[in-house]
C-alpha cells in the first residue's frame, strides 16, 4: 500500500523555509517502508530491480534496499559510476546501447549483473566486446510486446541460439517490460502466459530453460482521490499469478514508479492571488514543467495536494483579501462554503494548470502547497527548459528525519542562450541560490 508521508506540515514548512520553493523533498523512511511492503507481498525468492529512470536522486538510498539497478542510458551509467554503485548490481538495458558505455561496463573490474539484448544488432556489439573481455558476460534476451522494444520470438530464438554457442556469453534468461500503470490483471496474466509459451518453445527448439525472468509489470499507483484501485488486493493477486508460473528459476521484478512515487513531495509557494470574473486564481512559483502525474493533463483530475498550515515567513501577505462575495454563502448542508481556487504555475501558457476549483480555505500570498506522491519522474520528465525557468532544488530526508540538499537550483537560461553570446561574455554560473 502507498505509505503516507512522515513529514508534518510544520516540517514541510521548515523545509520550504530552509531551501526555498519550488522544492522536491524525498523521504528515505517512506522509501524503505515501501520496499519492505513490496517484499512482504512478493516474497522470496523473488528479487527487486529498481529502474533508476524513475528517480536518480534516491539512488544512494534505494541501492541497499533492492537487488539490482536498471540502467538505460550512458548518463545513467555515469551517475552510477560517480555514486560508486556496485557494478555487480547493474543491469545494462535500453533500446539503444552505445559502444562506449558497454565497453566501459564490460571493462570494469566487476561485470554487470546482466546486459539486455534488444536486437540481433545489439548482440553483435555485445559479442564483440565480450570477446575482448574474455570472460562470460551474462545477458538477458528482451521479448517485445509489439513495440520498438525488444525482439519478436523468431529473432529472440535466434539470439538465444547464438548466445548458447558463444564461449564468452552466458544466457541468463528473458526480460519482458510492456508498459506502466497497468490496472488489468487479465492483461498481466496474458503476458505471463506468453512467457510460459516462449519458454516451452525455447526448450523444444534449443533444449534451453532460462535461469531467470526479469519482468517489468508496470504495477499501478493510485495517484488521485477516487481512483478505483485496491492496491494491496491487486498486488496480492499478481503475486499469486507469479507463484503459479511454471518456472523454477529466479524471478526479478523491475519496478520504478511503484517503488518511489510515495516518497516524494513537491512544495510550491503562492506568489500571486487574484479574482478574474467569478474565478479565484492562485499563481505558484512552480508549474507543469516540474510536476507530472502519469496519464493525464494537470488539472483534469484533482491531484493529491494540500495547503501547508504554516507560511514562509519572508513571503509578504496579501495587502487586501481577495474579494469573493459568496465566500460565506451557506452550503446545502448548512455549513459555510469552502473557497475554491484554480492553481496555476508560473509558465506563460494557459496549459499551466495544476488544479481546478480546489477548496483551499485560508490561502494567501506565501502559502505553500504540498503535492504528494511526486517521487517518480516529476523531477526529470517535465518540460524543464521551457521558458528558461530555474530547476528546483532537491532535498532528501534521511532515516533519522534530517534533511540535506542533494541538488542546488540550476539556471536553465545558459542552455537556451546561443553559444556565441555566452562566449562573448562571462558565462553565467548555472547554479543559483534562488
Amino acid at each position: 500500500m502507498m505509505t503516507d508521508s512522515h513529514l508534518t506540515d510544520a516540517e514541510l514548512s521548515a523545509l520550504a523555509q530552509a531551501y526555498g520553493t519550488p522544492l522536491y523533498v524525498f523521504d528515505e523512511r517512506v522509501l524503505a517502508e515501501r520496499v519492505h511492503y513490496l517484499r512482504s507481498v512478493f516474497q522470496e525468492p523473488l528479487e527487486l530491480c529498481f529502474a533508476m529512470k524513475a528517480n536518480p536522486f534516491v539512488l544512494p538510498e534505494a541501492t541497499p534496499l533492492v537487488d539490482r539497478i536498471e540502467v538505460c542510458s550512458p548518463g545513467e551509467y555515469r551517475i552510477c559510476r560517480v555514486l560508486g554503485i556496485p557494478q555487480s548490481k547493474l543491469v545494462i538495458s535500453g533500446v539503444y546501447k552505445d559502444e562506449e558505455t558497454i565497453a566501459n561496463a564490460l571493462g570494469s573490474t566487476q561485470l554487470p549483473a546482466a546486459v539486455t539484448i534488444e536486437s540481433l544488432g545489439q548482440l553483435d556489439l555485445v559479442e564483440a566486446l565480450a570477446n575482448r573481455r574474455g570472460e562470460r558476460v551474462r545477458v538477458l534476451l528482451r521479448l517485445s510486446n509489439g513495440s520498438q522494444f525488444g525482439m519478436d520470438r523468431q529473432d529472440l530464438i535466434e539470439a538465444a541460439r547464438r548466445v548458447l554457442a558463444h564461449e564468452h556469453l552466458d544466457a541468463l534468461g528473458i526480460q519482458l517490460f510492456t508498459g506502466t500503470q497497468k490496472t488489468s490483471l487479465a492483461r498481466l496474466g496474458r503476458e505471463l502466459d506468453a512467457l510460459s509459451s516462449l519458454m516451452l518453445q525455447l526448450e523444444r527448439a534449443l533444449g534451453w530453460r532460462p535461469k531467470e525472468l526479469e519482468i517489468g509489470p508496470g504495477l499501478p499507483i493510485a495517484y488521485f482521490p477516487g481512483d478505483d484501485l485496491d492496491e494491496h488486493a491487486f498486488f496480492t493477486a499478481y503475486a499469486r499469478m507469479l507463484a503459479s508460473l511454471a518456472f523454477d528459476g529466479r524471478i526479478v521484478l523491475e519496478l520504478g514508479r511503484s517503488l518511489v512515487a510515495s516518497c516524494g513531495t513537491y512544495l510550491t509557494s503562492v506568489v500571486d492571488a487574484k479574482r478574474v470574473g467569478s474565478q479565484n486564481y492562485a499563481i505558484v512559483d512552480g508549474g507543469i514543467n516540474q510536476l507530472v502525474y502519469f496519464g493525464q493533463s494537470m488539472a483534469m483530475r484533482q491531484p493529491p495536494v494540500h495547503l501547508v498550515s504554516d507560511r514562509i515567513a519572508e513571503q509578504p501577505r496579501s495587502p487586501e483579501p481577495v474579494e469573493r462575495a459568496d465566500v460565506d454563502a451557506p452550503s446545502p448542508d448548512g455549513g459555510a462554503e469552502l473557497e475554491a481556487w484554480t492553481v496555476c504555475g508560473a509558465l506563460c501558457t494557459t496549459n499551466d494548470l495544476l488544479a481546478k476549483q480546489l477548496p483551499l480555505p485560508g490561502l494567501t500570498l506565501g502559502s505553500v502547497l504540498a503535492f504528494e506522491k511526486t517521487g517518480a519522474y516529476s523531477m526529470t520528465e517535465g518540460i524543464s527548459l521551457f521558458l528558461s525557468r530555474d530547476l528546483p532544488r532537491i532535498a532528501i530526508v534521511d532515516a533519522g528525519g534530517r534533511s540535506r540538499l542533494v541538488r542546488e537550483g540550476i539556471r536553465t537560461d545558459p542552455f537556451n542562450t546561443p553559444r556565441w553570446a555566452l562566449c562573448a561574455s562571462e558565462q553565467p554560473n548555472p547554479h543559483t541560490n534562488a
